[in-house]
């Protein structure tokens, strides 16, 4: 039993690492970080909160399922679905955000005196929050169904496992994204951040749409 958990959980583990790899778990935290010029700080605060409530739904999900019962087949298409609403959602985000983008541009808008910013700027963070709580973690709920043979015990280090592996590859992933973008110094990509990080979100959900990832 010890071994076949052990081995459970080292499967769970390679299986959040790639499962991160994706962009959207991502590059969104830091095009509009840097859009937004968020500290280094707030960017991993944001993103850590997020990445809780993207497993931490799933989770939730997975542990209902499990105490009543159901089907792994059915979560799976629900997830399925859940997912796809997400991405749909994360691309009307960034065409949202991009169209706004170039509005500001034309009207040479600076943030720090524009009280209208303040408030998009919190607007879109619980938009892109909201949208990473209903985005699942696919693979997650079918390694806790497999996990039942191990007991709540199983479930739980399965579930803790897939977590601090997707969080840890967000923050990382997020953060070096971010520091890459900054490196680009251009008064044009400084006029257009918000257009470009709408833009980017946009190609990213379609990207991994396209993938099926």
């Amino acid at each position: 039993m010890a071994k076949g958990c052990l081995l459970l959980l080292l499967s769970t583990l390679s299986v959040a690492f790639l499962h991160s790899l994706a962009p959207d778990h991502w590059m969104p935290f830091a095009v509009i970080g840097k859009a937004q010029k968020w500290p280094k700080f707030k960017l991993l605060i944001i993103t850590f909160f997020s990445g809780i409530g993207h497993v931490g739904s799933s989770i939730l999900l997975g542990g209902i399922g499990i105490l009543l019962g159901f089907s792994l087949s059915r979560f799976r298409a629900a997830e399925s679905h859940r997912g796809e609403v997400a991405l749909w959602l994360l691309i009307g985000f960034g065409v949202a955000y991009t169209i706004w983008g170039l509005k500001k541009a034309r009207e040479h808008r600076y943030e720090d005196v524009d009280s209208e910013a303040i408030g998009r700027k919190t607007v879109t963070l619980w938009t892109l929050f909201a949208i990473f709580v209903l985005g699942p973690c696919e693979p997650l709920i079918p390694l806790m169904f497999l996990a039942t043979e191990y007991g709540w015990t199983g479930i739980f280090l399965t579930s803790l496992t897939f977590s601090l592996v997707t969080i840890f590859m967000m923050l990382t992933q997020s953060l070096l994204a971010y520091s890459g973008i900054q490196l680009i110094k251009h008064n044009m990509a400084e006029k257009y951040s918000h257009a470009f990080a709408g833009l980017v979100i946009v190609l990213t959900g379609v990207f991994v749409m396209f993938l099926g990832i």
